[in-house]
């Protein structure tokens, strides 16, 4: 057998790779005494002697595996014997240095070095190399004559792979979902972290994990790579798409308002709640039903959306569908087929009713972290032999392309910047996702949280969850989408309280391991990067002081910036001091403190703008809308 090739993380570090070993065989038609060598191979080896005695006794059998992979002590000292009929194979043998790292994702090899489950089973034509037959001479008696009493030959390594892993992020990406787990007391959790500009996959975890090297001695269900084969209800994570939807469609606008009816309302004689009774929310805009994630008011958007366009968009994101990630078993999700009724299509918009997986849901809010456009998400950078060289830092004798990759627009620039600031907006201290913030980074995303489905009787399971966040950070230049599930905590379930804790530290430490400096940023600097052109207040960043070259004379007095944009508003302010916030949309109508007024230092003024005909159309606005967003 060839040697395996090897498996490594998007730096080069190994994550597979083989070794030589030894493994024991006999010969039974020339051993001399079986009896005594069953015992002294089964006390050493801790063998069942009865067994081996069996085998080692059937004189018409020529070859017999006494044991695979001996360590090299265990193998000096059998061959210190010298016992005729015995003899070595050197084979190679995988090893996973990093044990439970990543386990599910690269899986594993049986017995015989083929690949079994994992990437080691979906990229095995190109791991294993070839197989060479051994011919052997015998002598006069028909014996094997063996050199050395080994058996030995070399024959063409396998490609080796490099992943888009890295290697320390997958280890805290584990070590949280692990500490996920142990805090809740929960049945398992699992995570996926992307790269925003392409989908490569950076971390794929889930806890509880098992040893690679040990891997057939765990459950199938422990196993399994729960971020790709597992589907489940994702519950709120859900209304980003319905808002997707809206904005594409020109139903509604951030600033339309919404009547969310004191958090119920009755649809084909069922009750549509908000998910905290105390949520008795009245008028909402359309950024406000993302950041209080209600229910009532996704659902009254899905009605507006329709049934047809709602299925449209969540099909263009992926969801139903496979990514078709370089992975076995995939699951597909499920988007119910056939008519949806009122209340089917009320709680598809708020993630029931429907199945999604965690690698659909990362893959989902890519596309709009990166402008819209979704890629298929990736684990496989590289196929390459790296014989004879180092296949980093020299180029690689041969390397096998990759397919390309397939893509497709879902989003105009635009509009996925407006809702990359309605996620901003939800994770702000009004928003649901507040404890997903970052210091230092601007954070866009949303919680979930799904009841259970009982499999069994039906229904719903009482006090049963997934805990969910879904977002991506810097908001303003994304770069990294973070997917946290959460099965089954107990006393806490919010996917505010548990899953959002863990994005936030997850995300803080992969700006900090990319060098990724902290951001800090006027409201033009967001307009500029993102696109954003939509009237809701931005958050905090928009509070921060403009510093560049002065243009406005100021004189110690509010100025007059009446019936300028916003944008215009923030180029007559660049290189002052002031702070200030907007609210509304459209072009400036009054200021707080009024024209004239004396400026105090450290004071912000608020600046109020309107819809008019000069201005840009189709939004309904108020005259003032609550500062926070999530």
């Amino acid at each position: 057998r060839s040697r395996r090739g090897a498996i490594y993380d998007r730096e080069g570090r190994e994550l597979a790779v083989t070794v030589s070993s030894h493994s024991l065989f006999a010969d039974p038609k020339i051993l001399d005494d079986p009896k005594l060598v069953s015992r002294r191979l089964g006390r050493f080896l801790h063998l069942n002697r009865k067994s081996l005695l069996k085998q080692l006794r059937d004189k018409n059998r020529r070859f017999v595996w006494v044991r695979r992979y001996l360590s090299k002590e265990q193998k000096d000292k059998i061959a210190g014997w010298g016992i005729r009929g015995l003899g070595f194979i050197e084979e190679p043998k995988r090893i996973y240095p990093n044990n439970t790292l990543a386990a599910a994702t690269l899986g594993f090899v049986g017995a015989e070095g083929q690949g079994l489950e994992g990437l080691e089973k979906y990229y095995e034509k190109y791991l294993r190399g070839k197989e060479v037959r051994v011919h052997l001479a015998r002598d006069a008696r028909g014996r094997p004559l063996i050199e050395g009493g080994d058996l030995y030959s070399q024959v063409p390594d396998g490609y080796s792979l490099q992943l888009s892993l890295d290697n320390q992020l997958q280890f805290i990406l584990e070590q949280e979902l692990d500490a996920a787990v142990a805090k809740f007391d929960a049945d398992s959790a699992v995570g996926v972290i992307l790269d925003a500009k392409n989908s490569d996959i950076l971390a794929i975890g889930q806890s509880p994990s098992f040893d690679l090297n040990s891997a057939r001695s765990y459950s199938l269900s422990v196993r399994r790579n729960r971020a790709i084969v597992d589907s489940f209800e994702p519950g709120s994570t859900m209304k980003t798409f319905v808002m997707a939807g809206v904005l594409k469609n020109g139903v509604a606008q951030p600033n339309t308002s919404i009547d969310c009816e004191g958090g119920y309302f009755i649809v084909n004689k069922r009750t549509i709640r908000e998910a905290d009774v105390h949520h008795d929310f009245g008028l909402l805009t359309v950024s406000e039903i993302l950041s209080h994630s209600s229910n009532v008011g996704t659902a009254k958007l899905a009605f507006l959306l329709g049934e047809s366009r709602l299925r449209n968009i969540l099909s263009e994101f992926g969801f139903g569908s496979q990514t078709h990630v370089d992975f076995m078993g995939e699951s597909s999700g499920l988007i119910q087929k056939g008519d949806w009724n009122k209340h089917l299509l009320a709680n598809v918009s708020f993630g029931q009713g429907m199945r999604a997986s965690p690698i659909q849901i990362a893959a989902a809010y890519a596309a709009i972290a990166n402008g819209g456009v979704w890629r298929q998400p990736r684990l496989v950078q590289r196929i390459f032999s790296d014989e004879l060289a180092d296949a980093f830092s020299v180029k690689s004798k041969k390397e096998i392309p990759l397919a390309p990759r397939a893509e497709r627009r879902v989003l105009s620039r635009d509009h996925a910047a407006t809702l990359t600031l309605m996620l901003t907006n939800a994770t702000s201290e009004m928003g649901t996702g507040e404890n997903a913030r970052i210091k230092g980074f601007p954070v866009a995303g949303k919680t979930g949280t799904a009841q259970k489905v009982d499999l069994k009787y039906g229904g719903y399971k009482a006090n049963s969850y997934i805990s969910s966040f879904a977002g991506f950070v810097p908001a303003n230049d994304p770069r990294f989408v973070l997917y946290i599930a959460v099965d089954n905590p107990r006393e806490k379930y919010y996917g505010a309280q548990v899953a959002a804790p863990v994005f936030s530290r997850l995300g803080a430490f992969a700006v900090r391991r990319w060098g990724i400096p902290p951001v800090l940023l006027s409201s033009e600097d967001i307009m500029k990067k993102r696109s954003f052109q939509v009237g809701i207040d931005l958050q905090e960043l928009a509070l921060n002081t403009i510093r560049t070259a002065n243009q406005i004379e100021l004189n110690g007095r509010v100025p007059d910036l009446k019936g300028l944009s916003l944008r215009e508003v923030v180029r007559r302010l660049r290189g002052t001091d002031i702070k200030f916030r907007v609210r509304g949309s459209g072009l400036v109508v009054s200021s707080q403190p009024e024209v004239g007024a004396p400026l105090v230092p450290g004071n912000t003024i608020q600046i109020f703008l309107k819809e008019t005909l000069d201005s840009e159309k189709g939004i309904k606005t108020q005259e003032s809308m609550k500062g926070s967003a999530n």
